[in-house]
């Protein structure tokens, strides 16, 4: 279970205070996966990163009771000094994974062949982005986290790939994803919500959602 209670989170941009949640209170069970629909520029990276305990509410309270995925995409913890080979067998050994397998799954899935082996400095944006996305796949947990669905991979066979496994996930473990696209979400919720002027409000459906959404967002 994640839950929120009463959690608010502003930030000052210099001309105004800019409200990302204002005493939000929702949670989420296992096995009821969630798709947060959420315009451009309303926080939603900040909302995962408070999932995942990354950023702190300025008030309130995030239980977790269940292991929470770091957000697809998040490069924190990753050395770019170092290449995927050498920072998975770190971030395998920091979860008390096994290290051969976590190596040996990223590099099927991301296909980055001999740039495996290479700092990953040197990699694309669109390689990076593959390699955390296989990263957070090989760790076992409850919960995943994504902010704007798959990366945006011209990789046919790695889409495929990372399509099939989270297809699969999806019967054992919980999805939270968070999109400003409500196509995306359909893919991987039922229970939708739409965060909006610093509220959160739940729905059972992503059909009931996406009619506020859209209200909101063509007004």
């Amino acid at each position: 279970m994640l839950e929120f209670e009463n959690v608010s989170k502003s930030f000052w941009t210099g001309t105004q205070r800019k409200v990302i949640l204002e005493r939000a209170s929702f949670r989420v069970e296992l096995g009821q996966s969630l798709g947060i629909l959420a315009p451009n520029g309303t926080g939603k990276t900040t909302l995962i990163k408070m999932m995942a305990g990354l950023e702190k509410p300025d008030e309130g309270e995030i239980r977790r009771d269940c292991k929470v995925s770091f957000p697809l995409g998040f490069m924190g913890g990753v050395v770019s000094k170092h290449s995927a080979r050498e920072n998975a067998r770190y971030i395998a050994q920091l979860y008390g994974l096994d290290p051969d397998y976590v190596e040996a799954f990223c590099r099927w899935l991301c296909g980055l062949e001999e740039y495996f082996d290479q700092p990953m400095g040197t990699y694309s944006s669109g390689m990076r982005a593959r390699f955390t996305f296989s990263l957070m796949l090989a760790l076992d947990f409850d919960i995943y986290l994504i902010d704007e669905g798959m990366p945006n991979s011209t990789d046919a066979e790695f889409n495929r790939k990372a399509a099939n496994i989270l297809a699969e996930r999806l019967r054992t473990t919980t999805i939270i994803i968070v999109s400003h696209q409500p196509q995306i979400l359909e893919r991987f919720a039922r229970k939708a919500a739409v965060m909006v002027h610093g509220q959160l409000h739940m729905f059972e459906t992503l059909e009931e959602a996406k009619q506020l959404y859209d209200y909101e967002t063509q007004s």
